[in-house]
């Protein structure tokens, strides 16, 4: 039996040594690091951006203890699916510190989620997002979250809700975190995925933005790290005319409403698609097939944003590394009727996308296969 050890608190030889501050006559919130009105500010500052956001479903307003969407809509599907998604934005926020730059990582944190829970074919409803922060500044989060409400009017989605937290001791004072999750949903019947593809469906890339939100500990390594600000900010060449500031910041592209639109017009040629994130396309159109078909990419067969290549060369990744580690020019891979192929890419440009007809869904085993390697980065500039 574990013996019980008492103590008096009067005796200070037998008290264990306590934080100064408990011998303090009083202590606030606001002296122990939290500021309480000047979160109540940062509300404030960012109300008229998040207002600009709300759908027709949208009840109440922020500053509830949750956030509020009508389900009314659902009544006229046969079997509706909620379909959820939580990201966040990684140490690509480590490189926006570094420039001081904090109005397109929210873009990115809203796309890391509404383009995931867009592959089962589903419409964001809404979004709720987490902010931890060393110490709290209302115009610095307003900035933030200014790039939040751009991501959720560019995917059509409502930001309902959030949580700014200050974490004074445990982050630096100008640290910062950002998470969130996206609601979506689908009717059932129409929902897209591995098992409706079939042998002999066109894959369709959808070019990306830039690197989007993967990688960057491995681009901070091999492109930041050592270099100036002033260094990040000069314009290259190689990279266009941009700088590498500007070529790394640039914000992961939301591909909501244009597939959407392709895959209503289209029904049901679009079968599935595959978001490409972290594992590159080896590792996420795999995640669109069913065991018993493979897909074929065709190095090659389109551009990338030059700061690919560029990270690439940098970390002298090979052709198989890189091909699993940065999207490589493709945001989203769709499986389409081959049919129907060339009327889908004409609306997916008609709604703003680069489109590319980069392979085939053959038999095989669930698997991405390629073919010209070392065509990849062929044509890019040294």
């Amino acid at each position: 039996m574990t013996e019980r050890v008492t103590y008096s608190a009067a005796d200070d030889m037998d008290a264990p040594e306590l934080p100064s501050w408990v011998k303090e006559d009083a202590m606030t919130y606001a002296q122990a690091g939290v500021d309480i009105e000047e979160g109540a500010r940062a509300v404030d500052a960012i109300k008229g951006m998040v207002h600009e956001t709300y759908r027709d479903e949208v009840v109440g307003d922020i500053g509830g203890f949750g956030g509020l969407f009508s389900a009314a809509k659902f009544k006229d599907m046969e079997d509706p699916i909620m379909v959820s998604g939580t990201d966040g934005v990684g140490t690509k926020l480590q490189l926006a510190r570094l420039c001081d730059k904090h109005d397109t990582v929210g873009i990115d944190l809203v796309a890391m989620c509404v383009n995931d829970v867009l592959a089962t074919g589903a419409e964001p409803l809404f979004f709720l997002d987490y902010v931890a922060v060393g110490k709290l500044k209302s115009e610095a989060m307003a900035t933030v979250v200014s790039g939040i409400a751009e991501g959720c009017k560019q995917a059509g989605c409502a930001l309902i809700g959030g949580e700014m937290a200050e974490h004074p001791g445990v982050m630096a004072d100008d640290d910062y975190d950002l998470s969130g999750f996206a609601v979506a949903v689908v009717d059932r019947p129409k929902m897209i995925g591995p098992d409706n593809v079939r042998e002999g469906d066109v894959l369709l890339g959808l070019a990306s933005s830039g690197i989007h939100s993967n990688g960057y500990s491995l681009v901070r390594k091999v492109c930041v790290e050592g270099k100036t600000h002033y260094e990040l900010r000069l314009a290259q060449d190689v990279l266009g005319g941009e700088s590498l500031e500007t070529a790394l910041l640039r914000p992961t592209r939301i591909y909501v409403k244009p597939v959407l639109a392709a895959i209503e017009n289209h029904r049901p040629a679009v079968h599935a698609l595959a978001h490409i994130t972290g594992g590159g396309i080896t590792e996420n159109l795999n995640r669109a097939l069913p065991d018993t078909l493979d897909a074929v990419v065709e190095l090659g067969s389109w551009t990338m944003p030059p700061v690919i290549p560029y990270v690439c060369r940098a970390a002298r990744l090979p052709e198989s590394e890189a091909l699993k580690t940065f999207n490589c020019g493709l945001g989203m891979i769709l499986c389409v009727d081959s049919e129907a192929a060339d009327a889908v890419k004409a609306t997916l440009e008609e709604a703003g996308e680069t489109v590319f007809e980069v392979g085939r869904v053959v038999a095989g085993e669930g698997v991405v296969r390629y073919e010209n390697e070392g065509s990849l980065f062929a044509g890019e500039e040294d």
